[in-house]
């Protein structure tokens, strides 16, 4: 464990910034879901109806957790503890994985071992750091929380289980990092159990009884296997369940020495498990760029389309549902007219539930563009350009295979919750105004994908900081800027601002046309300016 805390320092010197827009941005996210709360449920009617949505719909239980009463402090931490908590874990492991196999993988691991550094100290460092990380983000998200005047103690208590989150994430990254040789493994498996986490608690909630009142549920035993369950049952303002923490502490510290004790067992640079071994001939598609370039992206495009379409079949299910309840609460219905006045609730409801998904949708947009930033970090772009690839080719390739994924992915989501609209409720015309809304956030996504394209040829190790920044900012004025009073002129900066909201409103394609025009102008930016510049170095 020799020079742990120097380490530990240098991690914090290296991740000074992409730390605290982490922690700044969980801890605003869980500001402005209570805000909306607060904005949206004025009266103890409205209160009362919104947790009997929750605890009698199947679908908001699975996707918002179990119902835990009526106060706004505990309806807010029960719908935003599945963004807060899946957003510290992917932080923590991240780290994790950053500072410990990723540093193996460039050599960096090998350069501080020859100096006087214990074998264990730099796992050790990586968890140390990703642990404050998670402290600070829960002590963050409390302060955040009781900022809004809904009480201390459940928000606290929330902070708590946001932060227990992350640490048995990291315990997660840090056994997986030892397992998988490469960092793209190591993250995979951390998410492939953050996927896991999250179905365990989903079939938890979903198979569990609504308590005697019908305002809260009672969650049946699977959820009690899954972290984020054990998140959940905190019950932040409803029963502020502290004793959770020593399920998250022991299970944390049960997989860090799991992880110390397999480092002891392997090489440096070496997963228990080996890289497997492709095909003996690769297909003939592998011969040109795109091709090349669809077998890098086909994965990422894959899971983003099942996501996308899962979110689809669940807002769409439940759309009659939360348009009746639209109807009857006029703080919700005063928010949502200030998309189209005077459009039915049900137009309303599905122009913002397309609107929420067009941005979330173009998180792979921006994963998928970034996959160019990696090749040239990680040394793979050169030896291509050695070859007869020129450099527009090449991000030809990616650019277009993007886009189209863009669309199938934003369609994917729009087609499916149209198609369960449809088939509960018999109403297709409804089912046609999902998929039409989905259809025009295209554009405003492929407008942001002509910013990360600039970036990169201009600023490329700007690339990623600046890219989701733009996303981020993009979410949060989509969804919090009426009710954060933004002045108009900041939320025209963001492309879905200017996409007609479809079917509250009438189609309008200039819009569209500009936001086209914007994306092609960035990206012919992006493109000249790669063509003049030097590529990375390489680690």
């Amino acid at each position: 464990m020799t020079a742990t805390w120097r380490l530990v320092r240098l991690a914090l010197r290296r991740d000074r910034i992409v730390l605290v827009v982490w922690v700044v941005a969980i801890a605003g996210l869980a500001w402005g879901t209570v805000q909306s709360y607060v904005s949206l449920t004025q009266t103890e009617a409205d209160r009362i109806a919104a947790a009997a949505l929750v605890a009698s719909n199947p679908l908001s239980r699975v996707f918002d957790g179990p119902a835990s009463g009526p106060s706004v402090g505990a309806m807010s931490m029960n719908d935003g503890y599945k963004i807060l908590g899946i957003l510290t874990a992917l932080m923590a492991a991240q780290a994790v994985v950053r500072h410990s196999r990723r540093d193996e993988e460039t050599g960096r691991a090998e350069l501080v071992g020859s100096a006087v550094v214990g074998r264990r100290a730099p796992l050790a460092a990586a968890v140390v750091v990703a642990l404050t990380a998670c402290v600070a983000v829960g002590v963050g998200v409390a302060l955040a929380v009781g900022a809004t005047g809904v009480g201390w103690t459940g928000a606290w208590a929330g902070g708590m289980a946001v932060a227990g989150a992350g640490w048995v994430f990291a315990g997660i990254a840090a056994v997986a990092s030892q397992v998988f040789g490469t960092s793209r493994g190591a993250n995979g498996a951390a998410a492939g159990a953050l996927g896991a986490a999250f179905v365990l608690r989903a079939i938890g909630d979903l198979t569990g009884h609504v308590a005697p009142g019908g305002l809260s549920v009672v969650s049946a035993w699977p959820s009690w296997l899954s972290p984020l369950g054990w998140g959940q049952q905190v019950r932040p303002y409803f029963l502020d369940r502290w004793w959770i923490a020593g399920l998250f502490a022991g299970t944390t510290l049960l997989l860090v020495l799991v992880a110390a004790a397999l480092r002891g067992r392997r090489d440096l640079g070496t997963g228990m498990v080996g890289a497997p071994h492709g095909p003996a001939r690769a297909p003939a598609g592998l011969l040109s760029t795109t091709g090349m370039t669809w077998r890098l992206q086909r994965g990422v495009l894959l899971v983003w389309v099942a996501a996308m379409a899962t979110m689809g079949a669940a807002f769409g299910s439940v759309g009659r549902t939360f348009a009746d309840y639209v109807a009857g609460n006029d703080a919700m219905r005063a928010m949502l007219e200030t998309i189209a006045p005077g459009a039915a609730p049900l137009d309303l409801y599905q122009a913002f539930l397309m609107a929420f998904l067009g941005v979330a949708g173009t998180g792979y947009t921006v994963q998928a563009l970034l996959r160019m930033r990696a090749e040239e970090q990680e040394g793979r772009l050169e030896p291509v350009l050695a070859t007869a690839v020129g450099r527009a080719c090449w991000l030809t390739s990616h650019v277009l295979v993007v886009g189209a994924g863009t669309a199938l992915v934003l369609g994917s989501s729009g087609l499916v919750g149209g198609l369960a609209y449809g088939a509960l409720t018999d109403d297709w015309s409804g089912a046609s105004g999902i998929l039409g809304a989905a259809a025009v956030q295209v554009p405003a996504a492929l407008a942001l994908a002509g910013l990360v394209v600039a970036v990169f040829g201009l600023l490329p190790r700007w690339t990623s900081p600046v890219a989701w920044f733009a996303l981020a900012a993009a979410l949060v004025m989509g969804q919090l800027g009426e009710i954060l009073e933004l002045p108009q002129w900041l939320l025209d900066v963001s492309p879905f601002t200017h996409v007609p909201a479809v079917p509250a409103e009438p189609f309008a394609a200039a819009p569209l046309l500009w936001l086209g025009a914007a994306a092609l102008a960035l990206g012919a930016l992006g493109f000249a300016a790669f063509r003049r510049r030097d590529l990375a170095i390489p680690g």
